[in-house]
């Protein structure tokens, strides 16, 4: 028996984008499960212009247009008048960068919003009045935030209770304990002459936790040294 361990509402401009990225695989076996439930609103639909426009000049002149206030502002406003939002996320390039001790904490929350930014922006009022954390998942510029919001509720939705088959294929992933995760095999033992590491096949469970855990620790050395130095400080 499941019930639902999380609702993530996204406004977008273009909802269609994500579409597949939440029709397949682990995000739909979630949804099906109801373990989470993912509402798409397109913010065009909460424009007041009969056009349905939601950008304009910025004020102070520059190249690129900005999103209006009105629109996000009426659908935040509608979403938050029916539940309680425990955060409110800005996609945006100059957000923090997303790392997996935030991934962790927000799979703990229970409703979610994301807002999907393009264009310039958004009106730096919704960002003050409304968003309560701002993410990015890297240091460029996408032409909009949907694909970095469905990298994020990928990796959020990944760890919901009874999402994997395996429960603990997640903790043991690259960065949650600040390493990278070890190299991996399966069958066969031997292809091309090529070998599966010794130990791996001893069926000396110590042995193989120690050698992944040399493995993880020498891999993290020499791909991300940052996060050997993250340790340290910390």
């Amino acid at each position: 028996m499941y019930f639902c361990e999380m609702r993530i509402d996204i406004l977008s401009l273009l909802p269609e984008l994500m579409h597949s990225a939440f029709s397949a695989s682990i995000m739909k076996r979630a949804q099906d499960k109801g373990l989470v439930e993912i509402h798409l609103h397109n913010i065009r639909d909460y424009s007041d212009n009969k056009h349905k426009n939601v950008d304009d000049y910025q004020y102070g002149g520059g190249a690129g247009m900005v999103m209006r206030i009105e629109p996000i502002a009426t659908l935040m406003d509608k979403l938050m008048s029916e539940r309680n939002y425990d955060e409110i996320i800005f996609m945006t390039p100059d957000g923090a960068i997303l790392e997996q001790g935030t991934v962790n904490y927000l799979s703990l929350k229970g409703n979610v919003m994301i807002l999907c930014g393009h264009y310039k922006g958004v009106d730096n009022r919704i960002r003050e009045h409304y968003i309560t954390k701002e993410i990015s998942i890297g240091s460029y510029v996408l032409s909009g935030g949907e694909l970095a919001a469905a990298v994020l509720v990928d990796g959020i939705v990944r760890l919901l209770p009874g999402v994997l088959n395996d429960e603990t294929s997640a903790l043991t992933d690259s960065f949650q304990d600040d390493l990278l995760a070890p190299p991996v095999y399966t069958r066969p033992p031997v292809y091309k002459g090529w070998t599966v590491p010794e130990v791996l096949l001893s069926g000396n469970q110590q042995k193989i936790d120690q050698w992944r855990e040399e493995q993880s620790l020498e891999r993290t050395k020499i791909r991300r040294p940052d996060l050997i130095k993250k340790q340290n400080e910390g």
